[in-house]
């Protein structure tokens, strides 16, 4: 069972240090945290000289405490001429401050405090999992793992050129120097990693030892006499599985097929890290098929077990968010509208289950909460028949405007390519090439990426994607329509089916059908009918308004989407088909690191209906594996939607005929 994170409090010592009471210890040195940063952590990792002149760098800290360890870092790094073109700094911490919490100890940084204010703009709330936050344009990027370190620290991926230890001291947190912490460090280390840590502990250094780090000992700072300092250079050769080197690409250039959520978000972040990219769609302008629709919703998936479907979705969530703000932020909004989402049971066993889950996952009710009918009525205008999650920070959104937003911002390094169709696909060289119907070469580039939904198995002979198209209706009610029946909700209701709040316009939207793709893509007046019996279940009270409609008169949005077997999506490297199958005896036991992977080709795909929930993150997961930096989820999450995982089961299963079948009529959640 899942369990919720316990916030820090900011309590100050009598001599002024930040003091936690749970693990009794002080947060720094009574001589000064900067100061310690500085000499420690700084000082004993050999920086700013070490990432001189280097394309990118990570560090990895155990302990995030207040910051003040990532702020000299950053402020460090701004000062530095020679620095690195990219700082990652990934952090572990098991109790996070609030918001209010880190203003109220960064109060006198003095210096830092222009550094410390953005950083409380950005922190997240308490929520486990990976948190990705952006600063200097994306130059300086700091990942937060919250949660326990036994938990957290086997599921990043990444390659580290430095760690920080600075948990608590070894007396007081046992936890965060044991040998499972030791063997996490030098799995992700790389040859020549750092380490520097306050504690000079006998057990300490033997522990690193043991797992591939030459410690010494440094002069300590304040009142201590000793430190320790290491560099990871294990005895042995060989590691089966080594952490991602920083990608080394001759030309940082790449085609995406595809203009839509997928491929637009694939653009922004490659241009975002200095690539170019030439863009190619078979239509006249961005999102004119699945993302072409005027208003979607977005909410997270809550569920008592954490299942994969809601860490991912959470976590899609809360970086789309943080991804939209950025690019309003730089004067490309996304007109995105965060009136909150209301999603209620199905039934009162429904209901139940949804109480229970938040029970267990003590989430702050910033993120969600539960909200009765007699609130939903008085504050929403919704009149539900039942309670249900309240998702203060859901809401909906135009997905045309985000691909604009995207596509502004890539400006230059966008090379867009519109009434372009991609007939083929080719791998000459080291370099992929985009072929049109005659067989001429459109575009060639070392990397390439599918964001063109079902169209891509056109393009790539793979069996095991799984592609399906599922067929999607949704119903318009006209200004007047709406007016007549006396109100309307000014939330997102979703459960059986959802309706969104009136436009600006007047009118309103209510959805949607998941049906096979049968026939032609055409609006049908049974779905207006079933559509207007989402309506009357999520809002008893407007049965009566919605009976005299004609279905037949009613107009709406028709589209596919495509799916997988399992409603997870594909993002990521694809594999090397018939090189697998044709070592299908030697791979009948791997783990899709061992899959053999064809160079520089990725996948962008299957994002159903959950585009606004996945494509600003599934974009920079594939950002990430392209130039090597830390992933922004969780490594089971990375595996959980990679585009080779069906192939590895058939390996594994000994049956590699093909891909299984989906049912393509099964229940879906509507939302974006």
């Amino acid at each position: 069972m899942p369990r919720a994170l316990e916030s820090a409090e900011p309590i100050v010592s009598p001599d002024g240090i930040p003091f936690s009471p749970r693990y009794d210890d002080v947060y720094h040195s009574t001589e000064g945290g900067l100061a310690q940063a500085h000499h420690v952590f700084l000082g004993g990792n050999g920086l700013p000289g070490n990432w001189a002149g280097r394309d990118q760098f990570v560090i990895v800290e155990t302990g995030f405490g207040q910051g003040l360890n990532f702020l000299a870092t950053w402020q460090a790094w701004r000062q530095d001429p020679h620095r690195c073109r990219r700082l990652h700094f990934v952090s572990v911490e098991k109790h996070p401050f609030t918001r209010d919490g880190l203003a109220t100890l960064h109060a006198g940084l003095g210096d830092l405090l222009p550094l410390a204010e953005p950083l409380q703009a950005a922190w997240p709330d308490a929520l486990p999992g990976l948190h990705r936050l952006e600063f200097e344009g994306g130059a300086v990027t700091l990942t937060l793992a919250l949660g326990d370190i036994d938990a957290m620290l086997p599921k990043l991926a990444l390659g580290a050129d430095a760690f920080y230890l600075d948990g608590f001291s070894p007396s007081r947190n046992a936890d965060m120097w044991s040998e499972t912490v030791f063997r996490g460090l030098s799995r992700l280390a790389r040859p020549g990693a750092t380490l520097a840590t306050y504690t000079a502990a006998g057990f300490v250094r033997r522990g690193l030892q043991a797992v591939g780090f030459e410690v010494t000992k440094a002069p300590g700072f304040g009142g201590k006499r000793d430190m320790t300092v290491a560099r990871f250079a294990p005895p042995w050769k060989n590691r089966r599985y080594a952490p991602p080197p920083a990608a080394e690409w001759r030309e940082r250039h790449a085609i995406v097929i595809g203009a839509g959520l997928a491929g637009c978000a694939v653009t922004e972040r490659l241009a975002a890290r200095g690539w170019r990219v030439t863009l190619f769609d078979a239509h006249d302008g961005p999102a004119r098929q699945t993302s072409s629709h005027r208003a979607a919703a977005m909410h997270a998936h809550v569920s008592s077990d954490e299942s994969l479907l809601s860490r991912l979705s959470r976590a899609g969530n809360l970086h789309a968010l943080r991804a939209w703000s950025a690019l309003a932020a730089a004067g490309h909004p996304v007109n995105w509208h965060g009136c909150g989402v209301l999603q209620i049971g199905e039934d009162e066993a429904d209901n139940a289950a949804q109480q229970a889950a938040l029970a267990a996952l003590g989430f702050p009710e910033s993120f969600v909460r539960w909200m009765d009918p007699a609130e939903a009525a008085a504050r929403h205008g919704a009149t539900v028949a039942r309670g249900g999650l309240w998702f203060p920070r859901g809401g909906w959104v135009a997905p045309p405007d985000i691909c604009r937003a995207q596509l502004d911002k890539a400006g230059a390094a966008l090379d867009a390519r519109f009434n372009c169709r991609v007939a083929a696909i080719e791998h000459e060289d080291g370099v992929w090439q985009a072929r049109a119907g005659d067989g001429s070469v459109l575009a060639a580039a070392p990397v390439l990426v599918l964001a063109n939904a079902h169209e891509a198995e056109r393009l790539v002979s793979n069996r095991f994607l799984a592609l399906r198209r599922v067929r999607g209706q949704l119903t318009d009610l006209s200004p007047a329509q709406v007016a007549a029946m006396g109100g309307w909700p000014d939330c997102v209701v979703t459960g059986a089916g959802y309706l969104l709040p009136k436009a600006p316009d007047g009118g309103a939207r209510i959805g949607s059908s998941y049906d096979a793709d049968e026939g032609p893509l055409a609006e049908r007046p049974e779905v207006h009918a079933a559509n207007l019996e989402r309506l009357a279940t999520l809002l008893p009270g407007r049965a009566a308004d919605v009976a005299h409609l004609d279905p037949a008169q009613l107009t709406g949005y028709v589209g596919v989407r495509t799916v997988t077997h399992n409603r997870l999506p594909l993002i990521g490297p694809l594999a090397d088909e018939a090189k697998a199958l044709a070592r299908s005896g030697p791979l009948r036991g791997a783990h899709l690191r061992d899959l053999p992977r064809l160079p520089g080709l990725y996948a962008a795909l299957a994002y159903a209906s959950r585009g606004l929930t996945w494509a600003a993150l599934g974009a920079e997961l594939i950002a990430s594996q392209i130039e090597g930096e830390p992933l922004p989820v969780e490594s089971d999450l990375a595996d959980a939607v990679d585009p080779a995982r069906l192939l590895l089961r058939a390996l594994r299963h000994g049956d590699t005929a093909g891909a299984p079948a989906i049912d393509p009529g099964a229940a879906s959640d509507a939302s974006g």
